[in-house]
Order: C-alpha cells, then structure tokens, then sequence
C-alpha cells in the first residue's frame, strides 16, 4: 500500500522521530510505498519528499512583533500546511495516512483536507497533547493535570509552556477550539498509543474508548548481550526538570562508590553541574552530547542504565535500546514505564522523586552479583522479544491501516 506519514520533524534527536524514521524504512523494506510530510531543517534526513515540506516556525523565542504575529496566526491555522496536504495528497494517492506529531507546526488546518480527502487516517500518541495543551502534563517541578475538564485556560495562569503570556493563551485558546470541533476525534479512525497507561489516561479525559489501541513501541535486540562490568550507571537524555536527573544525582551522592555517568545535553545542564559541585560528588560526570555511534559501546559496559522520569513517560527509547542490549534498567514507577519493567527482574523501580527510593535502587543494584546483574539484563532482552519486536509490530499496524 502507500503510506503517507506526517510528522513535524524530520531530524532524527528525539525518540518520535528516530522511531518514525526506523518504521518508514522498515515499511519500504516490506514492499510499501512510504512517503512523509514534515517541516524543513538544515539538519533533517534526507527525503525525495522534501518538495512537499513545509517552514519550520520556532515558537520557543520571540523574533519581533511582526514575525510573532504570523508564528500565532500558523499556530491556530497553518494555510501553508493545509496546501502541503492537499498537494502530496493529490500527487502521491495514499491508501492511508498515518499522523505523528503535528501539533502547532501543522495545525488543525490539515485535518479538514484529510476528512474530505477520504482517506482513512490513524494517528499514534507520542505524548499528551490530545488531551492537554501542555503535551507533557508537566509543570511547576510536578505532573499536572489541572486542565483536566476543559479548563484550559491553566496554562496561562501556570505558564505551562512558556514563560510568556502570549504563547500560554495561544495553547489554551487552540486547545479550545480543538475540543469545541473535536478536529482530531472526527479525523483520526484510531489512535495508537505505545502504552497502555497513554490510552487510559486520554479515556480519563473524556476521549471515546473505542478509538484507542494499544501498540508498544518495538525495538532491537542486540546480537549478543551486553557484558556489562564498567562499574558505572549511565544516564541517556535531555537535561530538563522532567526527566528527574537532579534526584538521580542527590541519590548517586549518598552511594559514592557507584560511578554515576551523565550523557547528553539541555537547559538545566549548568544548574545541575553546580548541583555536583555543592555535593561533593567527583564519582558524578557529564559526558555531554554523545553520537548514537559512540553511545552503543558504552552503553553495554554500564551496570545499568537510569531512566528517573518525574513525568508520565509512554514507552521511552532510552528503556527499550537499553533492555534490547541486555542492559538491567532502573526507572521510575510512573507512566508506561511500569509496563517495561517489573522491579526486580529487568531491573529496579523507584518512586518518583524520592531521593531515599532511587539510593536505595542503587545500592540494591550494587550488592548483586555480576551474574545477577546479565540474568536481570537477560530478562529484559526476553521481554523485547516477545512484546517489542519490529515484525510483529509492523504486522499489526498493517491489520490496523487494512481495518
């Protein structure tokens, strides 16, 4: 069949597009024909597609009162979007549509050409924003879900999504509009979502049931499993409030004799090395950007892997590349991320931002033995196998796109 999909990135630096970009070649392999609509970007893979991208606006800074006023305007009605649409929909005759991520950049205003296109389209939830204007149900150091009940005007008093106020009324005044329409309900014949945790949170915020499916996100297994015995554990991702990195490090501190290793960058980087610092904690490093290519190695010598999320995780990469590589993984019990490990198989569970919890995952990490730690990652690189894997996931999604 022919596949559009539509995503608004196409720079493979997070799991949404990294997994979209796997699936649409893994779909070409099959025999499909795969086509993608997204947003134009120096640093974009390369597409034969890339005729049909749209501008990628940034709505993280202001640019002046002129070119934030056309950013607003695209953000409620993208027009340049909605002909994008209709054109590779014209040119390409898709069988079905599959929607990614397009909040904000594409709008709601492609929605209508799909409805009248006819062409059945399904949509895969990588975060919250269905249900909230704040996609991560994330504010003010803490999960919140305020908006709850169409009370959407949360953002602005909260400052969910930026520190200004325009942004935060234009998320709640789009959200609005969203829900009166019910543009994504009328469109999209099913939702998928990676967790189960995802679809009962969209039916506890008043989303109909049958339109949900549950789809875990699939990953690799490793040819052989990792050996482990670096004497260290590793963190992997985005330094920001919400991945929980400040209590990893306070609980790292009490356990000095367990090397904590810190990869990857993000805007609370400065804040937690001075965090560091005040602790006295030398055994803690930040590694900094690491290229997929060099991560790899390093991950199969870690002890474990740490996933400290304070937020509702879905079904995150950094847990599946790790439990695929027959890492042992310790992550916090919130979200999807229960639905990944069972504690102390795969590996350990912690309560969410309690310092004393996720030292006490350390050290239980650390009185095991060597063997102790491979079953554990052995376990998880089963469990991959069984319920993540690439074919069976494609298998379905093609029942789903037949249905």
């Amino acid at each position: 069949m022919t596949i559009l999909h539509i995503h608004k990135f196409f720079t493979p630096k997070d799991g949404a597009t990294i997994y979209l970009q796997q699936l649409m070649a893994r779909q070409a392999a099959a025999g499909h024909t795969v086509h993608i609509l997204s947003t134009r970007a120096p640093t974009n893979a390369p597409s034969p597609d890339t005729k049909y991208f749209i501008h990628q606006y940034d709505f993280s800074r202001s640019e002046g009162a002129a070119r934030d006023a056309k950013k607003a305007w695209a953000f409620l009605w993208n027009a340049e979007a909605r002909d994008a649409t209709a054109r590779v929909i014209r040119e390409v005759h898709p069988d079905v549509i599959h929607l990614h991520n397009v909040y904000h950049h594409f709008s709601t205003s492609i929605l209508g050409v799909i409805r009248k296109s006819g062409i059945p389209c399904v949509q895969t939830l990588h975060d919250l924003k269905l249900a909230c204007p704040n996609y991560k149900m994330f504010t003010e150091g803490s999960v919140c879900e305020r908006c709850k009940g169409g009370k959407y005007w949360n953002p602005i008093i909260h400052h969910c999504l930026a520190s200004s106020a325009s942004a935060n009324i234009l998320a709640g005044l789009e959200m609005s509009v969203s829900k009166m329409t019910q543009a994504y309900e009328k469109t999209v014949r099913t939702f998928i979502c990676p967790s189960a945790f995802y679809a009962k949170k969209m039916q506890e915020w008043g989303e109909p049931a049958a339109k949900f499916t549950v789809l875990p996100n699939p990953a690799e297994v490793s040819a052989t499993p990792a050996p482990l015995g670096g004497g260290f554990v590793l963190f992997v991702g985005r330094l920001v409030a919400e991945k929980g990195v400040e209590t990893l490090i306070r609980a790292s501190a009490r356990v000095p004799s367990l090397p904590l290793r810190i990869a990857g960058t993000g805007p609370e980087e400065e804040t937690l090395r001075h965090l560091v610092r005040t602790l006295n904690a030398p055994h803690i490093s930040f590694l900094g950007f690491v290229p997929p290519a060099e991560l790899a190695p390093l991950r199969v010598t870690a002890e474990a892997v740490a996933v400290p999320s304070v937020w509702y995780e879905n079904s995150p990469l950094a847990v599946l590349e790790a439990m695929g590589e027959g890492v042992p993984v310790l992550t916090s019990n919130i979200g999807g991320l229960p639905e990944l490990i069972t504690d102390g198989q795969e590996g350990f569970l912690s309560d969410p931002s309690s310092v004393q919890a996720w030292a006490e995952s350390l050290e239980r990490l650390q009185a095991i033995s060597h063997d102790l730690r491979l079953r554990m990652g052995a376990q998880g690189r089963t469990r991959i196998q069984k319920f993540h894997d690439w074919n069976d996931h494609l298998a379905t999604l093609e029942r789903l796109y037949t249905k």
